[in-house]
């Protein structure tokens, strides 16, 4: 059986979005060649289908879907050819089509599309960032582990990677710490 994860990038005191401009500026400090490296070479090896809410979809496809370039080199290359041409979904019931290339849109309910995806044959599929859509997961007991990258710093506020009174029993799988003072968790969700 297939897996949904989600992959989020938190703050120390639990945030995943700072909900100002583009809400992930406080990662730039700590995202080093090392932890861009890990990330490709581990962290989503296993991932053959990336999972977006509607917001982050629109991002992603802004920046991502015209890249590589000739100027574009290195780790961004690498993600660049990757999420281009990985499966995605985008979970969305207000977006009218989903024009990036093999991208699927949902629309129905969630519980019963990622019961079906879960059943099929393939990789781990991984909601990338798009808290809303991890909330609703959440709330939904669909999750079944956590790729945390705890960066460095403090915002004060912003949207919580876990919504109020979310309990959960976690077991951690996997820890790195790397220079740049990241550090990376693993968790499995007990159930």
């Amino acid at each position: 059986m297939r897996k949904l994860v989600a992959l989020e990038h938190v703050t120390a005191d639990g945030y995943v979005s700072s909900g100002q401009g583009m809400g992930f500026e406080w990662t730039f400090r700590a995202y080093s060649d090392e932890l861009a490296a890990y990330g490709d070479e581990h962290i989503r090896a296993d991932v053959d289908t990336a999972v977006y809410g509607r917001a982050t979809y629109l991002g992603m496809y802004e920046y991502w879907s015209g890249l590589p370039t000739a100027e574009t080199s290195g780790h961004e290359r690498a993600h660049a050819e990757w999420v281009n041409a990985v499966d995605k979904i985008v979970c969305s019931t207000t977006l009218e089509a989903a024009e990036w290339q093999n991208t699927r849109l949902i629309r129905g309910d969630l519980a019963d599309e990622f019961a079906a995806l879960k059943a099929r044959p393939g990789g781990t599929m991984s909601i990338y960032a798009s808290p809303k859509l991890v909330h609703s997961c959440l709330q939904l007991g669909l999750i079944d582990e956590f790729r945390i990258i705890v960066h460095p710093v403090v915002i004060g506020s912003g949207t919580p990677l876990f919504p109020d009174k979310s309990a959960l029993e976690l077991d951690l799988v996997e820890s790195k710490s790397f220079e740049s003072g990241a550090v990376y968790l693993r968790y499995r969700v007990e159930r």
